[in-house]
């Protein structure tokens, strides 16, 4: 089992740009693919980006396209989602989460693992 702790949240300015770590506890990283949330209150969960189990295919979703980038290093159980140019709706908990049962998983549901989220806070 892989317990999953994530960091690098906190308060920030707009246009800023913001590297957050989901690091796991036990081994056996890879044969997991990993993805990020992030959530508001009142709000549900809202997919931003996921990496295959398989290899090192990506996606992420169309409203973080191209200020969000996911990579992981499986050597060192970690996965990184890094924020570019951060907006204040950017603020949320944000999420990690593994599924060994799919490769490139953007529905909630299809996730085993959640860690317990760290907080961003962007200011304008």
């Amino acid at each position: 089992q892989v317990e999953l702790v994530e960091s690098g949240g906190g308060l920030v300015q707009a246009g800023d740009s913001l590297r957050l770590s989901c690091t796991a506890i036990a081994r056996g990283f890879s044969m997991y693919a990993k993805g990020w949330f992030r959530q508001t209150p009142g709000k549900e969960r809202e997919f931003l980006a996921a990496i295959s189990r398989g290899d090192s295919s990506t996606t992420v979703a169309d409203s973080v396209k191209g200020r969000f980038t996911i990579s992981r290093d499986n050597g060192k159980n970690i996965v990184y989602l890094d924020i570019h140019n951060l907006r204040p709706e950017d603020t949320a908990v944000y999420f990690c989460a593994v599924t060994a049962a799919y490769e490139l998983p953007t529905t909630e549901h299809l996730y085993e693992i959640w860690g317990q989220g760290t907080q961003v806070t962007v200011s304008s």
